[in-house]
């Protein structure tokens, strides 16, 4: 009796030991332990915004294992009332909230304190580059101006899309760097404004040029264009003889190579 009791603790010990290893194993930082992505505390967004954004965060950093965290404050002042710099308040935010996937804690995360319209981006931990200081630069020059016009969902969604498709670009090994950054899909209507405007420059070139042309007349042959009785020849023809062509070689730009990681991007919007 002694026995089979103790053979049935033994084995229910290592049933028990063999689920908590597995488990550990399974959920060792196979997502970001804070599940919120989107944190509004300064209250930017309607609640329609602030679920999609939330929802695109979600799938996204779930899709890429990569962390895409957007936080809005009032201010950005530490417990003690003293204003922090912002890529130290977003870096510190980030770590102590427990987002990021894998050991490294993978991911990236935007800051903004409204207090004095503050921002920062900061890219946390990967073991590959995914954002480059050109590749930060873009994405600020594409966020920014929609956070300083007010259309924040515009902002996020946009800082979204864009993370992902720096991270999709990182993996296939060629992260976006000065020289190959993201190009902007060209609309219907950028196309029909470029070509009114071409359509237009062109127009007024012809007339222009056509407007100066209006003393001259064209002459049948050489001989009027030369002064009588200057000069006598007995006979004349045109021969063609040769022609010239001059080649110069495209300069070729050089590179290392390599890409270096951003430490992060802040400033004022």
């Amino acid at each position: 009796m002694n026995q089979k009791l103790v053979r049935f603790c033994s084995r229910l010990l290592l049933v028990i030991v063999c689920t908590l290893f597995i488990t550990g194993i399974a959920n060792q930082n196979v997502y970001g332990e804070n599940r919120q992505k989107l944190v509004d505390d300064a209250n930017l967004l309607s609640s329609s915004d602030k679920e999609h954004v939330e929802a695109l965060l979600m799938k996204i950093s779930e899709k890429n294992q990569h962390d895409i965290v957007i936080v809005t404050k009032e201010s950005l002042r530490d417990e003690a009332g003293y204003t922090t710099e912002p890529l130290e308040y977003a870096k510190d935010y980030y770590y102590s909230n427990g987002y990021g996937y894998g050991q490294d804690q993978d991911g990236i995360i935007l800051v903004i304190g409204m207090e004095n319209r503050d921002y920062a981006v900061y890219p946390c931990g990967p073991n590959f580059v995914v954002y480059t200081d050109a590749g930060l630069d873009y994405i600020e020059n594409q966020v920014i101006p929609s956070m300083t016009d007010g259309d924040y969902a515009k902002a996020f969604t946009d800082f979204a899309n864009l993370c992902d498709q720096y991270v999709e670009k990182a993996k296939a090994g060629e992260p976006y760097d000065t020289g190959d950054l993201p190009k902007k899909d060209l609309t219907i209507i950028h196309l029909l404004v470029a070509i009114a405007i071409g359509a237009g420059v062109a127009a007024f070139g012809c007339f222009y040029m056509k407007s100066q042309l209006n003393t001259i007349h064209p002459k049948n042959n050489a001989s009027d264009y030369v002064v009588k009785d200057s000069l006598m020849l007995s006979n004349s023809s045109d021969r063609f003889l040769y022609f010239i062509t001059k080649k110069t070689p495209r300069p070729k730009s050089s590179s290392s190579g390599g890409h270096s990681s951003s430490g992060g991007h802040s400033g004022h919007f």
